[in-house]
């Protein structure tokens, strides 16, 4: 609620300065390693065996594979394990500016493993729930577009009034096409994008579709089905550029490497209690589940927030660290941000200048004649209604 003032052009998010890989993942190996943090790599985890003892749950054995062999790990009271449970990159896959990504159903590494620890005891979960019955109209195909020359750039300038090269978000956050048949958008972040970028002559665009079961406007495929200068193709279509040239640019201005993620759209899946774990099950000594799956208070998902707060919450209470974890912001029950969002919801009019039937017109003036000189009468102006 609070941010509503800022859905015009997401001024209230933090953007890192490069991407979120090379801006915090690569930071935080680095930090880990030089405590002392092993990474094994070319492993996947199976299944964690979990002991149930007197209604208290203790993880004992990790069931790993290690460049294809099974490998077990055995555990006691005391050591500590954190699951990152359901992922929504599961599975992916890559294409490139002449193929298409390929689709795939395999359940991963990620989603086999909720799977199985699930079927050991309810309290940790239906991952189910997410990972089934899938809308086919889902969103599952992003791209990445790089723009090796400025032929496409006066484009983006022109539609968003923002030069690229200027240091700053150029779209301020996503750009959906609002007629179009895969409601396609996207979004260009602050240039350069990646370390390696050459700020001189490349651009980094990225491309989404929500709709995967509609042909395109300009190419006659449902999304899947395009190679990335296909996908490129649609988008310079749908920023105004003349059709003799779309498909000169999309082949020789610009590369397009097209991603299909089966499990994006996970998070948004209809959910009941009971259907993410607990961060910490009831009764569970050693085991957590930390990430966007994990039920965590008032919090909301598709956020970096929401998974380091699971995590807070694990090691805090697996390790009886008598700390708080930081309170999600109550703004849908806080009286200045609800009169505030009034204001930005109505394209930033006074009360007076909001149209309404003649009798709540009347009772309107008749209760800002009440409360003169009061609080509420101060809440209104703070929130620039009167």
């Amino acid at each position: 609620m609070h941010h509503i003032s800022s859905l015009a052009d997401l001024t209230s998010l933090r953007f890192t300065h490069y991407n979120q890989y090379e801006s915090l993942i690569l930071p935080l190996v680095a930090h880990l390693t030089a405590q002392g943090v092993t990474f094994q790599y070319d492993t996947q985890v199976e299944n964690i065996l979990v002991e149930e003892i007197n209604a208290e749950s203790v993880a004992r054995t990790i069931v790993t594979r290690v460049n294809g062999e099974e490998q077990r790990i055995d555990l006691t009271e005391n050591d500590l394990v954190f699951v990152t449970n359901g992922s929504i990159t599961e599975s992916s896959t890559l294409g490139d500016n002449d193929h298409p990504a390929p689709i795939v159903t395999d359940r991963g590494g990620a989603w086999s493993l909720w799977k199985n620890l699930a079927a050991q005891n309810p309290r940790f979960g239906r991952p189910e729930k997410f990972c089934e019955n899938i809308p086919d109209a889902n969103w599952t195909i992003s791209a990445t577009v790089t723009l090796t020359d400025d032929r496409i750039a006066p484009y983006i300038e022109a539609l968003t009034g923002r030069d690229p090269r200027n240091g700053k978000i150029v779209t301020g956050g996503p750009c959906n096409i609002k007629d179009s048949s895969w409601m396609y958008g996207f979004t260009m972040s602050r240039q350069p994008h990646f370390k390696a970028q050459d700020p001189q002559k490349e651009l980094v665009v990225w491309l989404y579709g929500l709709f995967s079961d509609k042909p395109g406007d300009y190419v006659k495929k449902t999304i899947r089905e395009c190679t990335g200068a296909e996908l490129c193709a649609e988008w310079l279509y749908h920023l105004g550029v003349p059709l003799d040239q779309i498909e000169d640019l999309a082949h020789n201005s610009a590369s397009t490497v097209p991603i299909n993620m089966p499990y994006i759209i996970t998070y948004f899946m209809p959910r009941a209690n009971g259907d993410r774990p607990d961060v910490v099950p009831l009764g569970s000594k050693n085991l957590a589940f930390i990430g966007n799956y994990a039920e965590t208070p008032r919090d909301t998902v598709f956020t970096t927030e929401y998974s380091v707060r699971t995590a807070m919450e694990a090691v805090y209470t697996l390790l009886d660290v008598d700390r708080g974890v930081p309170e999600v912001f109550a703004s849908s029950f806080d009286a200045r941000v609800l009169l505030s969002s009034l204001y930005y919801l109505n394209d930033k009019k006074k009360l007076s200048e909001i149209k309404l039937p003649f009798a709540a017109r009347v009772i309107e003036k008749a209760a800002l004649k009440k409360i003169e000189g009061t609080y509420v009468e101060e809440l209104l102006r703070d929130a620039k209604l009167i």
